[in-house]
């Protein structure tokens, strides 16, 4: 059978292009091979009837309940599925039981849980024995990183699987079968417009194929061209979850194109992020972070830079915050770079953490009495203002730190080269 021959169900004309589209063999499944190839892991399984309990991890419209679906008929096993939008405990106990009648007389049940990131800790928990025994082979399809969003316990009894976002390429080729099926004119123009902006959604290409045909039989028009797929695509949602694994994803890949100073690739993810309806806030806060832990004293400019940029967007908001934003991170991504003082709060934070706080040196301690002058407080201290060059060759640490160093300037970096160079020559005086 053709990968999509549904010419001759005729009743199913009122259901969605999307649906009636859906492959019906694991071979006419697009864009997985790593999952549905004859030589995969998964595959096999379900063909020898050991499927495995699963997380099936992946974007939107990558495939996720139609695999499960596959699997579940490859492994000979009856197919339950339900929503954890809808369902709760009362529904899981409900398919347990007729499991666990199926069960006696050799039945498999396969549960499919779409979105199970959405149960509780409660819900999730009551599949956890069910699972453990055997009763239900789980199949549980989700967004988000299981790792933040599936209880352990029931994480651990599953083996995660990975969907790809389907290439550009392979929605392309959806698209195409899909409008050859349904005598759809599409010019090749509006099939790479589509599949360029679908973000590896089938599902989406598919919804705006029909839309974009309703549309243009409505007007009498013939051929679909890239202006109708731009209608019908409308404002793309960015695959973007302000709240899950992609939101950390984006976040992570601007602060390291800023780190690994490429302005180019900073500027596209912060205007991503901001296109996604992320809080400006949240960015700019992580700017003032980035400009003191990752720029330092190369540049201390550039703390104020952020600063600045945070003023400025509460000062006029969006739309227009976005353009001292992006100044701020132009000048950030390209400012000399380095994380010295981050790694000397560290250090000390570990010496605190490990010494606890060790005795203040005498001469350091404050002496406002007579009673602390008599005890030896302040003794011996020198300013340093009254000294050429207002330094003076005395050790500050507690005396069990000896002549331990945390800040360290890069030579090589920045305003660092100066400060480097002034250190030097003072930690050689005083044998800092």
């Amino acid at each position: 059978m053709d990968l999509f021959d549904r010419a001759a169900d005729h009743s199913a004309e009122l259901t969605p292009l999307a649906e009636r589209m859906r492959p019906r063999t694991l071979d006419e499944v697009v864009g997985q091979d790593h999952l549905v190839a004859h030589e995969a892991l998964l595959r096999r399984a379900a063909e020898a009837g050991r499927l495995p309990s699963a997380i099936l991890w992946g974007p939107p419209g990558s495939g996720k309940t139609t695999l499960a679906r596959l699997l579940a008929e490859a492994s000979k096993a009856r197919y339950e599925q339900l929503s954890a939008v809808l369902a709760g405990v009362k529904e899981i106990r409900e398919v347990v039981a007729t499991a666990e009648s199926l069960r006696r007389s050799g039945k498999k049940t396969v549960l499919f849980i779409d979105e199970i990131h959405r149960w509780s800790k409660s819900q999730q928990d009551a599949l956890l024995p069910s699972v453990e025994r055997g009763v239900v082979t789980l199949l549980g399809a989700t967004t988000e990183n299981p790792s933040f969003e599936v209880n352990a316990a029931l994480l651990s009894r599953c083996r995660v699987f990975v969907l790809r976002p389907l290439s550009p390429e392979h929605i392309a080729a959806l698209v195409t079968r899909a409008a050859d099926i349904e005598k759809i004119d599409a010019a090749p123009e509006f099939v790479e417009t589509l599949a360029a902006r679908a973000d590896g959604d089938a599902r989406r290409a598919l919804n705006a194929l029909e839309v974009a045909w309703s549309a243009a039989q409505a007007a009498a028009k013939k051929t679909l061209t890239r202006q109708d797929a731009a209608e019908a695509l409308q404002q793309r949602t960015l695959l973007y979850d302000k709240a899950g694994d992609e939101h950390y994803n984006v976040v992570s890949a601007f602060i390291k194109s800023m780190r690994g100073s490429d302005p180019d690739a900073a500027i596209y993810y912060l205007v991503r992020m901001l296109d996604a309806g992320e809080e400006p806030r949240f960015l700019l806060r992580r700017m003032v972070i980035f400009a003191a832990e990752d720029i330092g004293n190369a540049d201390p400019r550039a703390l104020g830079v952020a600063v600045d940029a945070l003023q400025a967007f509460e000062l006029v908001g969006l739309p227009d915050g976005a353009i001292p934003m992006a100044q701020a991170v132009t000048y950030l991504a390209t400012a000399p770079k380095s994380n010295a003082s981050y790694r000397a709060l560290n250090a000390a934070r570990a010496d605190v953490q490990e010494k606890g706080a060790l005795p203040v040196p005498e001469k350091l301690r404050n002496a406002p009495t007579a009673l602390m002058k008599q005890l030896g407080y302040s003794a011996g201290y020198q300013y340093p203002h009254d000294h050429e060059g207002h330094f003076t060759a005395e050790r500050y640490l507690p005396e069990a730190l000896g002549t331990t160093k945390y800040y360290n300037p890069d030579p090589q970096s920045g305003y660092e080269k100066a400060i480097a160079e002034r250190l030097t020559a003072w930690r050689a005086k005083s044998r800092r």
